[in-house]
């Protein structure tokens, strides 16, 4: 058989000229955004033309411009006019884990397979199971992004909490989990998953600032009880990612030790906050949670899709998944936490950690203070330029670096209102000259922003309020 193809595939000096080319081409991409000599944040495609374009690309297009056509457009997150969803522009020097993730491919379900990387991996996550507040009985592991991290905490508590063993047996009772109407949309999904249906998420109405009610924790729970469904787990959001406000995790844990709830807090946005001195009063009561997500792909600097799940108690994490894999998996009477398939949903699992790693070794703890702080700093700043305005306002005053404001106008009904509001997006969206998103509160639209660039400056904001101003005027004639 020829195998010259498969040589030219795996050729060394091939390689590294195209990974020059990569470095270049990704280095002056950063260089144009950072510096705005891009103009463009979102080079703004319906999908069909998108689909189109690429379709015939496919067949009929250079690779040697793929590259970059694939930087040209997308959406530009290191452009400090993006301040859409909560996605980091990423630290360079992860470039450089990710290549070596991806080139090592080494799994990590056994320990042979993640020599490198399951040490790694501990080294980390017993350094946020400290930052957290967690004693020595505490560990974690990380896993591919807040969704599978929250299932995975929601399948631990069950197995905890639960009456029955519903792991091997299936559900023959009605489970509940509690959680503020305002959570992330992922956590009824997993408690759906998990085969608990409508009536296992019982939902908290929120505040008029968008937190859960935790007046209403006892009522709701004694409700769930009356109408047979047995509550195991209650949610606390650190923050609600809609609103960046943070639910009362110190009232949240009291309500969870008194009815021997499972208390998981979703810090899948905030939990970088553990890092910020001037911030981690936000998490006040985390390290009463009997499990804490965090991803580093939010307020980490990381590329997606990474999330630390640290449980106060390492025994937890390992009844989670209780299942033989006989080729993969020995017997042993300890805990071997360097054979992570274990404790994860995942069996082949890139090596994330090196991502973690690569930024505290070279930076410090002292990278994340800087960018939670900085970036939450901005949200305030932002917020009192919002109230400052005749025309527009805050849904909330914001606790984070997620601000939530519409534009107004007098004569105009809540409907109007909510089509203004939409249609102003709509045509920033279309421009492509700023990356903003939107959400619906308690049924009013509201313009949304996430402020993930520290250098997204005063001015920046100033010129984001002056266009949506501009839009208004032209919509409105």
């Amino acid at each position: 058989m020829d195998l010259s193809l498969l040589r030219s595939v795996y050729a060394p000096k091939d390689f590294k000229a195209k990974g020059r080319e990569t470095i270049d081409l990704i280095s002056a991409h950063l260089y144009n955004n950072l510096s705005e000599i891009s103009k463009t944040v979102i080079p703004w495609k319906n999908p069909e033309e998108a689909h189109t374009f690429w379709e015939e690309f496919l067949k009929n297009g250079d690779i040697n411009t793929f590259q970059k056509l694939v930087l040209e457009q997308s959406t530009s997150i290191h452009h400090p006019k993006y301040i859409g969803h909560q996605v980091a522009p990423t630290a360079p020097i992860t470039i450089v884990s990710g290549m070596l993730s991806a080139f090592l491919n080494n799994g990590m379900a056994i320990y042979e397979m993640g020599m490198v990387a399951n040490p790694i991996e501990r080294i980390i996550t017993d350094l946020l199971c400290a930052k957290i507040g967690y004693d020595t009985a505490a560990s974690g592991f990380l896993t591919s992004g807040g969704t599978l991290a929250n299932l995975t905490a929601l399948l631990a508590a069950r197995a905890a909490k639960a009456p029955t063993d519903i792991w091997n047996n299936g559900n023959t009772i009605q489970l509940g989990v509690m959680v503020s109407e305002e959570a992330h949309y992922c956590i009824e999904r997993a408690v759906k998953i998990m085969g608990l249906g409508e009536k296992g998420i019982i939902k908290i109405p929120s505040t008029s600032t968008f937190q859960l009610d935790t007046s209403l924790l006892q009522e709701y729970y004694d409700n769930a009880i009356a109408d047979g469904i047995i509550p195991f787990a209650i949610v606390g959001s650190a923050p609600c990612t809609a609103t960046g406000m943070f639910d009362d995790l110190e009232l949240i844990a009291s309500f969870a030790k008194k009815n021997d709830l499972w208390f998981h807090a979703d810090g899948a946005h905030g939990g970088a906050a553990i890092f910020s001195p001037t911030y981690v009063h936000t998490l006040k009561g985390i390290e009463k949670a009997d499990t804490v997500i965090i991803d580093g792909h939010k307020m980490m600097m990381m590329p997606g899709i990474t999330t630390a799940i640290l449980f106060k108690n390492n025994n937890n994490s390992y009844s989670t998944f209780s299942q033989k894999a006989d080729y993969l998996l020995d017997q042993s009477n300890d805990q071997d936490w360097y054979n992570s398939g274990k404790r994860t949903f995942e069996c082949t699992k890139n090596m994330m950690c090196l991502h973690w790693f690569t930024l505290l070794k070279t930076y410090g703890e002292q990278v994340f203070d800087d960018f939670v702080t900085c970036l939450y700093n901005k949200g305030k700043e932002f917020a009192q330029m919002i109230l400052d305005e005749d025309h527009f306002e805050l849904a909330v005053q914001p606790m984070s670096n997620i601000v939530c404001f519409r534009y107004i106008e007098k004569g105009l009904s809540p409907q109007q209102l909510d089509e203004l509001n939409q249609a102003i997006r709509q045509q920033i969206l279309e421009d492509g000259n700023f990356y903003i998103v939107q959400t619906k509160l308690k049924g009013t639209h509201y313009l949304r922003v996430t402020i993930m660039n520290p250098f997204t400056t005063k001015e920046h904001l100033k010129e984001l309020v002056a266009l949506v101003k501009q839009k208004a005027d032209l919509l409105n004639n």
